[in-house]
């Protein structure tokens, strides 16, 4: 029976895809994400990129140093993989617990993606080290051939790459990030249950057709980009359907607003504000509540081999909470957040 309830309690979820960059941006965001979860998996695509043991562990003293006092929020570091990465250094890293994860981006798919792999079988000893140790990979799925629609760039690189390579290494665990399309789900529902996949709020919420509403919306862009509307539903089932194979990762990235509104804008929403609250959203018009904590705070913690959180969270049907138009960021500019002028209905709270 599906649970109807303006007020819901559980366990403090986790995010495990947020990008929190660095510097002036890093301070502005991080309060966001940290008032919501507990933990989350930080994407190491900064310039230069993570790509090393000692430089996640940097970066994750200066994100340590930007919570606020009182805030308990653990980040979960990542590397980002390249045609160069040390397979040693990866190993080491997994067996101290100083990275949760490597990071897999196709040179040139997204943001800051220039120094990815330019050739999958180029990392297979990486590859074959995070196996032994049980290092999840992260997979930004998408080919970057110009020749293929962007709209099918996720689906041809699970045929191109991401099959042959789970062929190939069948003990590796893998978060299919971000999923998109139909086939994506279809992909990680029929693999083995070390395969998995994160789901955004925003690809829950929103189909293509939000980025040529009454004109561009470059604040509706983000790679993977939204896609048709049977796709969304497809995630929208996947998402409260109560499988483990899926949990939450919002994929929040933030940008300066000139450099989404410009001749070639950023990919990226920036969600962490609202991010919650929408999901709550997609979890209440679907009539699956109750199957909203094991998305957020249980199906996560499980494949990464972690306790849940004990702290709890309440969620509370409101009014209508306004989301700013804009969020300051010292002296850089503003960035604008997912659903910017509007009001989301649910708020979350400790009890």
């Amino acid at each position: 029976m599906a649970l109807v309830t303006d007020r819901l309690t559980i366990r403090r979820p986790d995010d495990w895809h947020v990008h929190l960059r660095d510097g002036a941006i890093l301070s502005a965001v991080l309060p966001f994400t940290a008032r919501d979860f507990g933990r989350a998996i930080v994407m190491p695509n900064l310039k230069p990129p993570v790509v090393t043991v000692a430089q996640a562990a940097a970066y994750r003293e200066r994100i340590r140093s930007a919570i606020s006092r009182g805030i308990s929020f653990e980040p979960l570091m990542t590397l980002y993989l390249t045609d160069r990465t040390d397979p040693k250094d990866v190993a080491a890293g997994a067996r101290d617990k100083a990275i949760a994860g490597v990071k897999l981006y196709p040179a040139g798919a997204t943001t800051n993606s220039e120094a990815g792999v330019t050739n999958i079988r180029k990392a297979d000893g990486v590859f074959a080290a995070m196996e032994k140790e049980g290092l999840p990979l992260l997979v930004h799925g998408e080919v970057t051939d110009p020749d293929v629609d962007v709209f099918d760039r996720e689906a041809v690189f699970i045929d191109r790459v991401l099959a042959p390579l789970a062929r190939r290494h069948p003990a590796l665990k893998i978060v299919l990030e971000h999923v998109t399309t139909e086939e994506g789900v279809a992909f990680v529902r029929s693999a083995p249950a070390h395969v998995a996949a994160t789901i955004t709020a925003h690809h829950l919420l929103i189909n293509r057709n939000a980025m040529f509403a009454g004109g561009i919306r470059p604040h509706m862009y983000c790679l993977p980009v939204a896609k048709r509307e049977q796709h969304r539903l497809a995630l929208v089932a996947a998402a409260t359907s109560g499988s483990p194979k899926f949990f939450l990762g919002t994929d929040s990235a933030p940008h300066l607003k000139r450099d989404k509104e410009s001749a070639c804008g950023c990919a990226g929403l920036f969600t962490a504000p609202v991010a919650l609250a929408c999901y709550a959203e997609v979890f209440e018009r679907a009539g699956r509540l109750d199957k909203l904590e094991a998305f957020a705070s249980l199906n996560g913690p499980a494949f990464y081999g972690l306790a849940p959180n004990e702290a709890r969270i309440t969620l509370e049907k409101s009014a209508g909470e306004a989301v700013p138009a804009e969020i300051d960021v010292a002296e850089e500019g503003a960035i604008v957040p997912f659903r910017a002028g509007e009001r989301v209905s649910w708020k979350a709270s400790t009890p």
